[in-house]
């Protein structure tokens, strides 16, 4: 089995900017999620806070709208892919968020 990483990208709303409902609604949705993944669910993850770019000639930018991540593990891209049905990420179906989906290589 390999290692997958998810990282989130769209404009997520930070959790301290729900109503405590809001909060509990979003924290039940993920819960679910993540029981339906299973074993296959290595690192839950985390959401990132405020971030920096760092250019190779030493300027600094702004980096991609890029909001957390999960790490997975499974039997190949397409298998790790299959593990997003019913994300509550991608469920606004707008075309806003994107999970972006990569095998984590053994160095």
């Amino acid at each position: 089995m390999a290692k997958f990483i998810y990282i989130y990208r769209g404009p997520a709303t930070p959790m301290d900017q729900f109503t405590p409902e809001q909060g509990a609604e979003q924290m039940a949705l993920w819960q679910a999620w993540a029981g339906r993944t299973g074993s296959a669910l290595l690192d839950f993850g985390s959401p990132f806070g405020p971030g920096t770019s760092v250019n190779d000639d030493g300027t600094t930018g702004t980096p991609p709208e890029q909001t957390g991540y999960t790490v997975v593990e499974a039997a190949d891209l397409e298998a790790a892919k299959s593990l997003l049905v019913g994300h509550p990420f991608l469920a606004e179906g707008k075309g806003r968020f994107a999970v972006d989906v990569y095998e984590l290589l053994p160095m």
